[in-house]
């Protein structure tokens, strides 16, 4: 039995034993503008409202922390939806409640606007080190094919078509350098999509987030992942379970039907030989 046949029967094998929660491999990055007290990020609509990245809060909020803010300083707004109830009379005259959404605002300032205040570490960093022969693979594969590589503090890791481009955490997001090239593998496989690689362009063609076509592509690219760790011998078993749990996730939207773990390994056969530069 070849390796590909091997991690397949043993995907399989560990989804047949019930449900297994994924975990994200990597710390989480406090990255665009956020709130210093509750550590949340605003909403998209406010991040392109802010001028800056990092930490706002209220002027009271800067106050309750020791902060001054500076005088002369300038404000921001925030806004924010909050629903207050009208009441209606309908035709028939009853009256009706209703929720209506008005927007509100409220003023921020800039943790550069702050005086007596340190900015907070906005992410857990370890003292991760590189896997030799998992990183001559990756670099290897994305010189070949000339892809864009974006590695830095983060929270997202995706590959994107439009660009020809990769973008992932740092590696010191992650408490184990394994999980990383688990990560980075995963994203290679969705590189090999386009028609001068792998050409799955006919399978992706209609996909969006969360249709059976993006889940079967999210199998093909986590097998692809889980086949090459194998074959460098970098499976931990930490790894192997996050690899079948994401895998069970996807799989759902197919209504849990193993026959496409089984295509999607041919698929990821090839993408796996493709970037370990077998073909």
């Amino acid at each position: 039995m070849d390796v590909y046949s091997i991690v397949t029967e043993r995907i399989i094998n560990q989804l047949e034993q019930g449900y297994i929660p994924w975990r994200k491999p990597w710390a989480n990055c406090l990255d665009g503008a956020f709130n210093r007290v509750s550590k949340r990020q605003y909403s998209l609509l406010n991040q392109l409202l802010l001028s800056h990245k990092g930490e706002y809060a209220t002027y009271k909020q800067w106050e309750q922390l020791g902060g001054v803010v500076k005088k002369g300083a300038k404000s921001e707004i925030v806004v924010f939806w909050k629903m207050q109830e009208v009441v209606e009379r309908g035709k028939d005259g009853k009256e009706e409640i209703k929720q209506i959404p008005l927007l509100r605002y409220y003023n921020v300032f800039h943790i550069s606007q702050v005086l007596d205040v340190t900015p907070i570490q906005c992410t857990t960093h370890y003292d991760t080190q590189p896997i030799e022969k998992a990183e001559t693979v990756f670099r290897e594969y994305i010189e070949r094919e000339q892809i864009d590589l974006c590695i830095g503090d983060g929270n997202r890791a995706f590959y994107s078509p439009v660009m020809d481009s990769i973008t992932l955490p740092s590696l010191s997001q992650f408490e184990k350098a394994e999980e990383f090239y688990s990560t980075a593998f995963h994203e290679c496989g969705h590189s090999t999509i386009p028609s001068s690689r792998c050409n799955r362009v006919g399978d992706n063609r209609d996909a969006y987030f969360g249709n059976p076509e993006y889940s079967k592509e999210e199998l093909v690219a986590e097998i692809t992942s889980a086949t090459i760790m194998h074959s460098l011998g970098l499976e931990t078993p930490d790894s192997f379970r996050n690899n079948c749990a994401y895998i069970q996730s996807w799989i759902k939207v197919l209504k849990n039907d193993k026959k496409f773990i089984v295509s999607a390994s041919g698929k990821a056969e090839k993408a796996a030989k493709y970037i370990l530069n077998m073909e």
